[in-house]
Protein backbone atom coordinates (compact mmCIF):
# COMPACT_ATOMS: atom_id res chain seq x y z
CA UNK A 1 0.00 0.00 0.00
CA UNK A 2 1.16 3.72 -0.46
CA UNK A 3 -0.04 6.58 1.38
CA UNK A 4 1.18 10.05 1.85
CA UNK A 5 3.71 11.55 4.19
CA UNK A 6 1.93 12.76 7.18
CA UNK A 7 1.97 15.16 10.12
CA UNK A 8 -0.03 15.84 12.83
CA UNK A 9 -0.02 19.32 13.63
CA UNK A 10 -1.82 20.79 16.50
CA UNK A 11 -1.76 23.68 19.18
CA UNK A 12 -2.26 22.77 22.22
CA UNK A 13 -1.69 24.62 25.76
CA UNK A 14 1.00 23.44 28.36
CA UNK A 15 -0.82 20.38 29.51
CA UNK A 16 -1.83 19.06 26.15
CA UNK A 17 -5.08 20.38 26.07
CA UNK A 18 -6.57 21.58 22.23
CA UNK A 19 -10.06 23.16 22.59
CA UNK A 20 -9.98 25.71 19.96
CA UNK A 21 -11.86 28.06 22.66
CA UNK A 22 -9.01 28.12 24.80
CA UNK A 23 -6.41 28.06 22.47
CA UNK A 24 -7.52 31.54 20.67
CA UNK A 25 -7.16 33.37 24.21
CA UNK A 26 -3.10 32.36 24.65
CA UNK A 27 0.28 33.13 23.44
CA UNK A 28 0.69 31.05 20.47
CA UNK A 29 -2.60 31.50 18.12
CA UNK A 30 -0.39 34.02 15.81
CA UNK A 31 2.09 31.01 15.03
CA UNK A 32 0.26 28.32 14.86
CA UNK A 33 -0.46 28.74 10.54
CA UNK A 34 3.17 30.45 10.07
CA UNK A 35 4.18 26.87 11.66
CA UNK A 36 1.28 24.65 9.75
CA UNK A 37 2.53 26.43 6.28
CA UNK A 38 6.16 25.52 6.99
CA UNK A 39 5.45 21.85 6.79
CA UNK A 40 4.03 22.48 3.53
CA UNK A 41 1.13 19.81 4.07
CA UNK A 42 -1.46 21.08 0.79
CA UNK A 43 -3.93 19.14 2.20
CA UNK A 44 -5.40 19.13 5.29
CA UNK A 45 -7.17 16.23 7.23
CA UNK A 46 -10.07 17.19 10.35
CA UNK A 47 -12.16 14.85 11.81
CA UNK A 48 -15.92 15.08 12.32
CA UNK A 49 -16.27 16.38 15.56
CA UNK A 50 -14.11 19.40 14.58
CA UNK A 51 -15.31 19.94 11.22
CA UNK A 52 -19.17 20.23 12.39
CA UNK A 53 -17.72 23.02 15.12
CA UNK A 54 -15.99 25.13 12.14
CA UNK A 55 -16.84 23.73 7.94
CA UNK A 56 -20.30 22.00 8.02
CA UNK A 57 -23.81 23.73 8.06
CA UNK A 58 -26.35 22.80 11.08
CA UNK A 59 -27.69 19.52 10.71
CA UNK A 60 -27.10 16.37 9.97
CA UNK A 61 -28.11 14.07 6.82
CA UNK A 62 -31.60 11.85 6.76
CA UNK A 63 -31.53 8.87 4.33
CA UNK A 64 -33.35 5.83 4.56
CA UNK A 65 -31.24 3.32 7.49
CA UNK A 66 -31.64 0.26 6.07
CA UNK A 67 -29.36 0.93 3.16
CA UNK A 68 -25.34 1.06 3.31
CA UNK A 69 -22.98 1.56 0.34
CA UNK A 70 -21.04 -1.83 1.24
CA UNK A 71 -17.49 -1.88 -0.53
CA UNK A 72 -14.59 0.20 -1.04
CA UNK A 73 -14.96 3.40 -3.72
CA UNK A 74 -14.50 6.66 -4.63
CA UNK A 75 -15.59 9.60 -6.84
CA UNK A 76 -12.70 12.09 -7.84
CA UNK A 77 -15.00 15.47 -8.37
CA UNK A 78 -12.14 17.79 -8.70
CA UNK A 79 -8.39 17.66 -9.11
CA UNK A 80 -6.15 19.88 -7.04
CA UNK A 81 -2.53 20.10 -5.51
CA UNK A 82 -4.57 20.10 -2.38
CA UNK A 83 -7.79 19.09 -0.57
CA UNK A 84 -9.49 19.75 2.30
CA UNK A 85 -10.53 16.38 3.88
CA UNK A 86 -12.90 15.29 6.54
CA UNK A 87 -13.41 12.14 8.17
CA UNK A 88 -16.97 11.17 8.55
CA UNK A 89 -17.55 7.21 8.60
CA UNK A 90 -21.66 6.98 8.75
CA UNK A 91 -21.76 9.91 6.54
CA UNK A 92 -24.03 12.58 8.44
CA UNK A 93 -22.44 16.04 8.67
CA UNK A 94 -24.31 19.00 5.70
CA UNK A 95 -22.10 20.81 3.29
CA UNK A 96 -22.40 23.77 1.13
CA UNK A 97 -21.38 23.87 -2.61
CA UNK A 98 -18.08 22.65 -3.38
CA UNK A 99 -17.31 26.03 -4.52
CA UNK A 100 -17.68 27.66 -0.96
CA UNK A 101 -14.60 26.17 -0.14
CA UNK A 102 -10.83 27.37 -0.71
CA UNK A 103 -9.59 24.11 -1.59
CA UNK A 104 -11.88 21.34 -2.61
CA UNK A 105 -13.97 19.28 -0.08
CA UNK A 106 -13.07 15.32 0.01
CA UNK A 107 -15.25 12.85 2.57
CA UNK A 108 -14.01 9.78 3.68
CA UNK A 109 -16.42 7.42 4.95
CA UNK A 110 -16.50 3.79 6.06
CA UNK A 111 -18.66 1.47 3.80
CA UNK A 112 -21.47 1.78 6.34
CA UNK A 113 -22.43 5.31 4.37
CA UNK A 114 -25.90 5.71 3.13
CA UNK A 115 -25.36 5.77 -0.63
CA UNK A 116 -27.66 8.43 -0.83
CA UNK A 117 -24.95 10.25 1.37
CA UNK A 118 -22.79 9.65 -1.62
CA UNK A 119 -25.08 11.03 -4.28
CA UNK A 120 -25.47 14.22 -1.90
CA UNK A 121 -21.62 14.74 -2.41
CA UNK A 122 -21.34 13.75 -6.30
CA UNK A 123 -25.00 16.35 -6.38
CA UNK A 124 -22.38 19.31 -4.70
CA UNK A 125 -19.29 18.18 -6.65
CA UNK A 126 -17.48 17.28 -3.58
CA UNK A 127 -15.19 14.24 -3.59
CA UNK A 128 -15.17 11.16 -1.45
CA UNK A 129 -13.74 7.84 -0.47
CA UNK A 130 -15.27 5.01 1.02
CA UNK A 131 -13.17 2.49 2.80
CA UNK A 132 -13.95 -0.22 5.63
CA UNK A 133 -16.85 -2.58 6.68
CA UNK A 134 -17.57 -1.37 10.06
CA UNK A 135 -15.59 2.03 10.28
CA UNK A 136 -12.94 4.25 8.46
CA UNK A 137 -9.98 1.99 7.20
CA UNK A 138 -7.46 4.54 7.59
CA UNK A 139 -4.61 2.56 5.82
CA UNK A 140 -6.70 1.94 2.63
CA UNK A 141 -7.90 5.45 3.06
CA UNK A 142 -4.72 6.99 2.74
CA UNK A 143 -3.71 4.14 -0.11
CA UNK A 144 -6.51 5.53 -2.49
CA UNK A 145 -5.78 9.21 -1.63
CA UNK A 146 -2.11 9.26 -2.75
CA UNK A 147 -2.43 6.85 -5.78
CA UNK A 148 -5.75 8.33 -6.96
CA UNK A 149 -5.99 11.88 -5.58
CA UNK A 150 -2.15 12.25 -5.81
CA UNK A 151 -1.86 13.73 -2.30
CA UNK A 152 2.06 13.48 -1.40
CA UNK A 153 2.04 15.68 2.14
CA UNK A 154 -0.65 15.29 4.18
CA UNK A 155 -1.44 17.19 7.77
CA UNK A 156 -3.86 15.77 10.52
CA UNK A 157 -5.32 18.75 12.29
CA UNK A 158 -7.27 17.27 15.07
CA UNK A 159 -9.39 16.31 17.02
CA UNK A 160 -8.14 14.49 19.45
CA UNK A 161 -9.65 11.16 18.63
CA UNK A 162 -8.88 11.10 14.92
CA UNK A 163 -5.37 12.22 15.68
CA UNK A 164 -5.09 9.08 18.20
CA UNK A 165 -6.77 7.11 15.49
CA UNK A 166 -3.94 7.72 12.96
CA UNK A 167 -1.37 7.13 15.44
CA UNK A 168 -2.73 4.08 16.57
CA UNK A 169 -2.64 3.03 13.15
CA UNK A 170 0.97 3.67 12.26
CA UNK A 171 0.01 6.44 9.83
CA UNK A 172 1.94 9.36 11.62
CA UNK A 173 6.07 10.07 10.04
CA UNK A 174 5.93 13.28 12.23
CA UNK A 175 4.11 15.51 14.98
CA UNK A 176 4.12 19.05 15.19
CA UNK A 177 3.08 20.39 18.44
CA UNK A 178 3.07 24.30 18.77
CA UNK A 179 3.00 24.81 23.08
CA UNK A 180 1.25 27.80 24.52
CA UNK A 181 2.44 29.13 27.59
CA UNK A 182 -1.06 28.47 29.56
CA UNK A 183 -2.81 25.77 31.29
CA UNK A 184 -6.04 24.39 30.50
CA UNK A 185 -6.96 22.62 33.72
CA UNK A 186 -10.65 21.83 33.03
CA UNK A 187 -11.83 18.49 33.60
CA UNK A 188 -12.55 16.35 30.24
CA UNK A 189 -11.33 18.61 27.91
CA UNK A 190 -9.85 16.47 24.74
CA UNK A 191 -6.33 16.36 24.97
CA UNK A 192 -3.68 16.18 21.49
CA UNK A 193 -3.75 12.62 20.83
CA UNK A 194 -7.33 10.92 23.13
CA UNK A 195 -9.38 7.42 22.55
CA UNK A 196 -6.31 4.91 21.61
CA UNK A 197 -6.90 1.77 23.42
CA UNK A 198 -5.76 1.33 27.23
CA UNK A 199 -3.65 -2.03 26.25
CA UNK A 200 -1.16 0.14 23.97
CA UNK A 201 2.65 1.10 24.80
CA UNK A 202 3.62 4.59 24.57
CA UNK A 203 4.48 5.49 20.79
CA UNK A 204 7.87 6.76 20.89
CA UNK A 205 9.12 9.71 19.06
CA UNK A 206 12.36 11.27 18.49
CA UNK A 207 13.06 15.27 18.23
CA UNK A 208 13.46 16.62 14.99
CA UNK A 209 13.85 20.13 16.11
CA UNK A 210 12.54 23.40 18.46
CA UNK A 211 11.79 26.58 17.90
CA UNK A 212 11.19 29.49 20.81
CA UNK A 213 9.04 32.24 20.15
CA UNK A 214 9.19 35.54 22.16
CA UNK A 215 5.68 35.43 23.06
CA UNK A 216 6.36 32.34 25.42
CA UNK A 217 5.10 29.96 22.94
CA UNK A 218 7.31 26.54 21.52
CA UNK A 219 7.41 24.45 18.53
CA UNK A 220 8.22 20.98 19.02
CA UNK A 221 8.68 18.78 16.22
CA UNK A 222 9.24 14.78 16.10
CA UNK A 223 9.35 11.88 14.11
CA UNK A 224 7.35 8.90 14.65
CA UNK A 225 9.89 5.92 15.10
CA UNK A 226 8.28 2.99 13.24
CA UNK A 227 5.80 1.17 14.75
CA UNK A 228 3.06 -1.64 13.14
CA UNK A 229 -0.18 -0.79 13.14
CA UNK A 230 -2.03 -0.99 16.59
CA UNK A 231 1.37 -1.55 17.77
CA UNK A 232 0.74 -5.44 17.25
Amino acid sequence: MEKPYIVCHMMMSADGRIDCGMTEKISGVNEYYDTLNALETTSMLSGRNTAELEMALLGKFQAKPDKTYGRTGFSKNSSATGYQIVADSRGKLLWPEADDFRKPLLIITSEKVNPEYLDYLDARGISWIACGRERIDLAGAMDILKREFSVDRLGIVGGGNINGAFLDAGLLDEISILIGPAIDGRKGMTAVFDGIPMDREPFQLALRDVTKYEDGAVWLRYDVKESSPGQE
